[in-house]
């Protein structure tokens, strides 16, 4: 029997444009709602990532950070 699909934890959670954009399109294109879809993500997260690339992106937006907050 399929495990039901409940959305049980809600988070205030910050976010740029940039990436609010790419989930709304991800979500439509996907037919989720954006909770759905980021819940999706994360539980599907090492299998969705591209492990080659996961480390240097996540260093190149650390590296960013501080002056995209001004």
């Amino acid at each position: 029997m399929p495990k039901r699909f409940r959305l049980t934890r809600r988070m205030p959670i910050a976010m740029t444009e940039d990436a609010y954009r790419r989930l709304k399109k991800f979500a439509r294109e996907a037919g989720l709602d954006e909770g759905e879809a980021i819940s999706f993500i994360f539980e599907n997260f090492d299998g969705v990532i591209d492990h080659e690339n996961f480390d240097h992106k996540l260093r190149l937006f650390n590296a960013t950070l501080d002056a995209r907050k001004r």
